[in-house]
């Protein structure tokens, strides 16, 4: 069968394209949100960001992603995927990845990325021409075999240029790490993880070449060397932070695979984590009184903590019962600082009495909480209902707008925007919101438009 010169080169672009699309959108993923796990990534990250010399507000968002893996996109943020914090075994470890993340930040080198893309491209798109010549002369095998080895060519230097870059971060969080005065031990540990996951995975290759990341084997080796020299070797880590990740690492277990979380942590395990992983496991299996259980055996531990509190408060608010959820999310939120996700949470409980006499503070403790965090679309969606059920409906569709603009549709947005401006007092603080959002999806829209045009 004879493939056309244009035919040949789309799928030589296309199979190039496809090996390059190394940098994964976590947009297309879901985030997990939690404020003891976001708390606990603050506390362990902070001093890591410090050393770096990055901005504080530089953040470490948890995606629901079985996979172990991590990741930086364009922005000061670190992702971690959840098969990441389950595989690991102490906060040590997620430390170690978080650094050598943060070296990507620090790097730049999620920007420096398209230039390798750029650089690459440009020897395909040189070998195609040279391809396409030799084609028109009637050299049909010569000019295949240009194109080919062109898009050998072009894949084998992006995947140096990536190489380069993962070691570049190797050595950058090493130094954050002995800046911190944090252990390196928990990143060969890791390392040695992905190693034992390779053969797993029956990958023998004897070097680095054709992959974007070192083999895990060099970079242990490189790593331990390194680590071993620093006076933070052989530094425990902090007890307290050890402890905060197991329950972490053990309520995640619970949400995302309740039956692995139920033969990790049996019943004859009365320790917290383990109590922790089986509150969540049953909630998400629809077993709301054993659940309770858990939560109860929680709170006789120590009948204070919000996040105790809160999950108490969640099981019976998510099992029919908001009535009753309300004290002990009252409860969390104080005792948490007016934690906004915790207080976002109580406001669900009042509404969903469809008792009048809560709207007021419903209103109340989700306007709190959104100006302490207007990330949350669910927030958004709660407080929308408060202003609908006031008669409220401009307000109310300036709040349905922060949601569709926090869930990336903008198409949504805007018309919930205009609906706003329509009933909201010109130049209000309100007023002025709902503009800008329609100005951002006004663009957003125009700059799909144009991508499809493209198409």
């Amino acid at each position: 069968m004879r493939i056309s010169p244009l035919r040949l080169a789309r799928m030589l672009m296309l199979a190039l394209v496809l090996a390059l699309a190394v940098v994964r959108p976590a947009a297309a993923q879901s985030v997990l949100r939690d404020s003891e796990t976001e708390l606990l990534f603050r506390d362990i990250s902070r001093p890591l960001i410090a050393a770096a010399g990055l901005d504080p507000k530089t953040n470490v968002v948890l995606l629901n992603d079985p996979e172990i893996n991590a990741f930086v996109a364009q922005g000061q943020t670190v992702y971690l995927q959840s098969g990441l914090i389950t595989a690991s075994d102490n906060v040590n470890q997620v430390q170690g990845v978080i650094a050598h993340e943060l070296g990507h930040i620090a790097g730049g080198h999620s920007i420096r990325m398209a230039g390798g893309v750029s650089e690459a491209t440009g020897i395909t798109v040189a070998t195609m021409l040279l391809g396409a010549l030799a084609m028109a002369a009637g050299a049909g095998d010569a000019a295949m075999g240009i194109m080919m080895a062109g898009q050998r060519a072009a894949i084998a230097k992006f995947l140096a240029f990536s190489r380069t870059q993962e070691s570049s971060a190797d050595l950058a969080g090493a130094r954050y790490l002995s800046a911190a005065g944090i252990s390196g031990r928990g990143s060969v540990e890791f390392f040695k993880k992905l190693t034992n996951q390779e053969y797993r995975l029956a990958i023998y290759a004897k070097d680095s070449y054709d992959r974007t990341h070192p083999l895990s084997q060099e970079r242990v080796t490189t790593l331990q060397e390194l680590y071993s020299k620093d006076p933070a070797w052989d530094r425990p880590p902090d007890p307290q932070l050890e402890a905060r990740f197991q329950r972490v690492k053990a309520k995640l277990t619970g949400f995302v695979n309740p039956k692995q979380a139920t033969v990790k942590y049996p019943e004859s395990d009365k320790s917290v984590p383990a109590h922790y992983a089986r509150a969540y496991a049953y909630h998400v299996g629809a077993y709301p009184e054993k659940a309770l259980s858990e939560a109860n055996a929680l709170l006789a531990t120590n009948p204070d903590d919000p996040f105790f509190l809160e999950l108490k408060g969640q099981i019976l608010l998510e099992s029919g019962r908001p009535m009753e959820a309300i004290a002990p999310l009252r409860e969390a939120t104080r005792r948490s600082g007016d934690d906004p996700l915790i207080a976002s949470m109580l406001g669900h409980a009042l509404i969903s009495t469809e008792r009048k006499e809560h709207f007021a503070e419903a209103k109340q403790v989700l306007k709190s909480a959104v100006n302490r965090d207007n990330q949350n679309p669910f927030a958004w969606y709660q407080l929308g209902i408060i202003y609908d059920r006031e008669g409220d409906p401009a307000r109310a569709a300036l709040a349905t707008a922060e949601r569709n603009n926090l869930e990336g549709k903008p198409k949504l947005a805007l018309a919930s925007a205009e609906q706003a401006l329509k009933g909201i007092p010109s130049g209000t603080p309100d007023y002025l919101r709902a503009q800008d959002i329609a100005l951002v999806s006004r663009a957003e829209l125009k700059k799909d438009k144009k991508n499809r045009s493209k198409d």
